[in-house]
């Protein structure tokens, strides 16, 4: 990808800067970016571990048809998969990344959607009791998901939004309105309810990672253990109830995904690729 990066600096065919404020000029940027996407799916095909491992053919013609017809609107993109997958790690990636590049990032977790559950939780006793009686913490009906739609279409009017916060500790607490969310050029959203159907189609760019179960089970473990104090078989009991749920929940969504990554591919051959797209996007005579 650093060919395709270094190549484009040192061209000298450059096109003049389009006029994005008019029609034309965005017409003209949308075809130079069909032309420029495709050189990336091509490079990245012939890489021994390609980043996409699949992408839905009608993406290109859509996204600049949006860019050309809704210019004004905030980019949306949603980040999904299966617990353990690396939704969280490409998705602080893609905001460092940006961010070297001076382009406004704003990054939202749909896990602070989770609806409040602490009255439940007294109820039973603990969080291990509730879903011991059949609770589902990652069915669709667990979320906000009316609260996190009005949310997402609100920041893609350029408004900002007071988000609620969900408090990971075991008390089931969610405090409505508690963090601020800037309506930045980029919006970055991640978690499992990305692709729920009551939300996707507010995204411009759908993103699914996936990653062998293998992989993701030994990630799961690990931070269980390490990060959240919880013993092996306590971990591995909550491992158990991921893979259905994830079968149940999640996996169909990538259906509907616009790119499917892989999420054990390397950082630094994906940074150069947001790298490329910012060059692309800015290299004009």
């Amino acid at each position: 990808m650093q060919v395709l990066i270094d190549k484009e600096l040192n061209c000298d065919d450059k096109i003049l800067k389009p006029d994005f404020s008019s029609k034309t000029g965005r017409e003209l940027l949308a075809f130079y970016l069909q032309s420029k996407f495709k050189q990336i799916l091509a490079y990245d095909k012939r890489c021994e571990t390609p980043v996409f491992r699949e992408v839905d053919p009608t993406f290109i013609s859509r996204f600049t048809k949006r860019l050309i017809n809704n210019p004004t609107k905030r980019l949306l993109v949603g980040i999904t998969g299966e617990s353990a997958s690396g939704k969280s790690t490409i998705c602080a990636e893609i905001k460092n990344t940006i961010g070297q590049f001076s382009m406004p990032v704003s990054v939202l977790s749909t896990d602070n959607y989770f609806n409040d559950i602490s009255g439940l939780i007294k109820k039973y006793g603990s969080f291990d009791n509730l879903t011991d009686n059949g609770y589902d913490i990652d069915a669709p009906e667990s979320f906000q998901l009316s609260l996190l739609r009005k949310d997402l279409e609100t920041l893609s009017r350029g408004e900002s939004i007071m988000a609620p916060k969900y408090v990971p500790n075991g008390t089931g607490v969610s405090i409505p309105h508690a963090q601020e969310v800037k309506s930045d050029k980029i919006i970055v959203v991640e978690g499992i309810a990305t692709m729920y159907e009551e939300v996707r189609d507010v995204f411009d760019v759908k993103i699914y990672i996936e990653t062998e179960n293998d992989i993701r089970r030994e990630r799961f473990i690990k931070r269980a253990i390490t990060e959240r104090n919880q013993n092996v078989e306590n971990a591995m009991k909550q491992w158990e109830y991921l893979l259905s749920a994830g079968q149940k929940y999640v996996i169909p969504n990538r259906d509907f995904a616009d790119f499917v990554l892989d999420g054990n591919s390397d950082l630094n051959y994906f940074d150069q690729i947001i790298e490329y797209l910012n060059t692309i996007t800015n290299n004009f005579q």
